[in-house]
């Protein structure tokens, strides 16, 4: 029992680092706090011999992360009629505990970015770039040359260098999401123009045809879309979506859409939009 008891707070003084590497990898808390605590299942059954207990812990939590991520990528692969079927969307309350995980700026910002690399990508990034683990050890997690680690990390370097990297004050996105529901409300069409970059992409998943996806482009676009959908009636709740600023949209109490933004510069440059019902009913 006293074993058990001093390898649970050896445990527990590292669970808040490898909550960080979970949710950067996982973009998920829940899913996240599940790889955390699979981690110290794993631990518990055998760990007492750990000579390296942190080293051995990234290893572990890194790896069912990266399990998580290729079953992830399974399920999005599989053909639905239409073509895309949009980013994995995953749901988190507003409260303190959890905007305190989300307030590191650099996770934050990256967060939507990284949704768009491979899993062994996001990994190799994730290790080398924001927690400045050395190549070959994670080579040696991933069972992969040191070289081919580096590669990876160089490509998903070059991947995120090319998106539109969110504001890192998650507060202000906050402000800028809630204005723009609020001139949408009002009617304010200039106000909506304001807050929306002039190259917007409004990303739609779902709808008519289950799967299917399209693109609309342009603030004036876009604000007509919002301005329709306010005037619909529908009522929006904020709610974070796949760690970023967004909102659940009902028609009466049937969930109508659930949106992400991506905020840049205090203006709106990405919205997804997920309207197909089967994945709603998944939520």
């Amino acid at each position: 029992m006293a074993k058990i008891e001093a390898l649970a707070e050896r445990f527990e003084s590292e669970r808040t680092r490898l909550q960080a590497i979970a949710y950067r990898m996982l973009g998920s808390l829940s899913e996240a706090e599940d790889a955390v605590q699979e981690t110290w299942l794993r631990l518990s059954r055998g760990g007492d011999e750990v000579e390296n207990l942190p080293a051995w812990l990234t290893t572990v939590v890194t790896r069912v992360c990266l399990n998580l991520l290729q079953a992830r990528r399974v399920r999005r692969e599989t053909p639905l009629a239409g073509g895309e079927t949009g980013p994995e969307v995953s749901l988190a309350t507003l409260d303190p505990e959890h905007e305190a995980v989300l307030a590191d700026s650099v996770g934050l910002a990256l967060q939507v970015v990284l949704e768009t690399l491979s899993p062994p990508e996001r990994v190799a990034f994730v290790l080398h770039d924001l927690f400045s683990v050395p190549f070959d050890e994670i080579a040696e997690i991933m069972g992969r040359s040191t070289v081919a680690v580096r590669q990876l990390a160089s490509r998903a370097r070059r991947r995120v260098a090319g998106r539109p990297v969110p504001d890192s004050d998650l507060a202000r996105q906050w402000d800028v999401v809630g204005a723009f529901y609020a001139a949408a409300r009002e009617g304010e069409f200039q106000r909506l123009l304001e807050l929306l970059d002039p190259d917007v992409v409004l990303r739609i998943a779902g709808g008519a045809v289950p799967g299917a996806s399209r693109l609309i482009r342009g603030a004036r676009a876009v604000a007509q879309r919002a301005s329709e959908g306010a005037r619909a009636g529908r009522q929006a709740r904020m709610a974070l979506v796949n760690g970023a600023p967004g909102a659940v949209v009902f028609e009466g109490d049937r969930v109508f859409a659930v949106f992400s933004f991506t905020v840049v510069g205090a203006r709106i440059v990405e919205i997804e939009m997920l309207t197909d019902p089967e994945r709603l009913r998944a939520l």
